[in-house]
């Protein structure tokens, strides 16, 4: 069974969100997306200053399985990059909810009550096995 933090909010598309409660949020990928993944060798991050839609592709994320789109689980402006993953992607396996978050972006609506809590994240997960 993956790692669900429940302070998080996730979405379908297996990324996760933290709310800092001041309008912005972190966004990386889930456990259960990196294990899937494997050895994540790259990682394609958005620009700072770039808007972003709810469900928009934003990078991609290369492993030595597969390269996948990330998509942004929330609607606002990039407002950094975690630069650190431009030299050890691998950070995204390690710690995917600590260091290997991808980007913090400021809320345009800040109601994230479309993501899913864990528990309702890990039912999608059990429904796809």
């Amino acid at each position: 069974m993956s790692n669900l933090p429940s302070n998080l909010r996730y979405a379908k598309s297996h990324e996760w969100v933290l709310d800092h409660q001041d309008g912005t949020v972190s966004v990386g990928i889930t456990d259960h997306a990196q294990e899937a993944l494997g050895d994540v060798v790259f990682v394609e991050l958005p620009e700072v200053g770039q808007t972003l839609t709810q469900g928009e592709e934003f990078g991609v994320i290369e492993s030595v399985k597969a390269a996948s789109d990330l998509y942004s689980p929330v609607t606002g402006e990039v407002i950094e990059v975690n630069e650190a993953l431009e030299d050890a992607p691998e950070t995204v396996n390690e710690a995917p909810y600590e260091g290997g978050w991808i980007m913090k972006v400021r809320l345009d609506d800040k109601n994230l009550d479309a993501l899913l809590d864990a528990d309702a994240y890990q039912a999608t997960l059990s429904a796809d096995d």
